[in-house]
């Protein structure tokens, strides 16, 4: 009896179908990374990886008919306590639909701020990790590969990058709006990860030249300040002194905000009027959402940050059509490759 063909299958839940609280909810962590790759061995899964950012969970999976329901069951592990609001964001993308989408997340096309360029470097570390597994096989190693190829076909021949849209930029112009040149500004780091490194490099680049960085492990801001020429500080040193700081960069994995709305209300009473920017990239939150209610505090969370990114995309919008087209007939041949009986 001929073995029935393996199915290819993506679940997806993104800023398109969940709020940043929502978001929040089901965010997944290294330990729940761990799940899911235990959990898709056990449901049978012969290929999976699992994608998890601020702005996206998504899993794309190799199986047979009930692959789709295998990646649920693999993601609700993943997400916990979180697996119920997940469910409601899910998105199934089976077959030539999951590689279309691979290609345009991979390229930016599906990210909140078009173009962005994080979001590569984050789509290979996903997949490193499920290579180094055992996780991946002919079908995913293909996809992902010519997705990467894709990318950066994209990037070198549309103009779907034009201006370099990153978080770390988009942060400078917010910084510069308030601050105007950003050598006098005062920044504080709260977190060591991956968003909040480049963030910081970013501000260093144009000119901030008093950095501390702060994490519930003194030795990673220890590491990170070492790196961008800063000062490093105990975490909780630093929300006493939150008050001293001009621009403060929230990146911490946390399960309830750092810096509460009273914290903020009585750093604000210090500043004495001085403007105060606010930048919370975690997801859960690092601020509490009622400080933007304060009269001085500027709080920009990944939302309001998109929003500053998308407001002059119309150049980068028609090179999107273009691109998307190119990549969905790219896609297309990736997925048909897969299909043959050599794949």
């Amino acid at each position: 009896m001929r073995k029935a063909r393996e199915t290819l299958v993506a679940l997806s839940a993104t800023h398109r179908t969940a709020g940043l609280d929502a978001r929040a909810a089901f965010a997944v962590t290294p330990e729940g990374a761990d799940r899911f790759y235990a959990a898709a061995r056990s449901a049978g899964l012969a290929e999976a990886v699992i994608l998890a950012t601020c702005n996206r969970l998504e899993a794309y999976v190799v199986g047979d008919e009930a692959a789709a329901l295998h990646a649920r069951s693999a993601l609700a592990a993943a997400a916990g306590a979180g697996a119920v609001a997940m469910d409601t964001h899910l998105r199934p993308l089976p077959g030539r639909l999951a590689v279309e989408h691979l290609f345009a997340v991979a390229a930016g096309l599906d990210s909140q701020m078009l173009g962005e360029v994080e979001i590569v470097g984050q789509v290979k570390d996903a997949y490193a990790d499920a290579l180094a597994r055992g996780m991946t096989g002919p079908v995913l190693n293909r996809v992902f590969q010519k997705a990467f190829q894709a990318s950066a076909w994209a990037r070198t021949h549309t103009g779907i990058g034009q201006g370099q849209v990153s978080l770390g930029n988009v942060t400078v112009e917010l910084a510069e709006r308030a601050f105007g040149p950003l050598a006098a500004a005062r920044v504080l780091v709260l977190g060591t990860g991956d968003v909040g490194r480049r963030v910081a490099q970013a501000l260093v680049s144009r000119g901030a030249a008093e950095l501390t960085v702060a994490s519930r492990t003194f030795a990673n801001a220890v590491s990170l300040a070492a790196e961008l020429g800063g000062a490093a500080t105990e975490l909780a040193a630093a929300l006493a002194q939150v008050h001293a700081h001009d621009i403060v960069v929230g990146s911490s994995a946390v399960e309830r905000p750092l810096l509460t709305r009273e914290a903020a209300a009585a750093a604000l009473q210090r500043r004495a009027g001085r403007p105060w920017l606010l930048v919370d990239l975690g997801v859960p939150r690092n601020i509490d959402p009622a400080a933007r209610r304060l009269e001085g505090a500027y709080l920009a969370d990944l939302d309001d940050l998109a929003a500053v990114a998308n407001a002059n995309q119309r150049a980068r919008e028609s090179e999107a059509a273009r691109a998307r087209a190119a990549l969905a007939e790219r896609a297309a041949r990736a997925f048909d490759a897969t299909q043959s009986p050599s794949a």
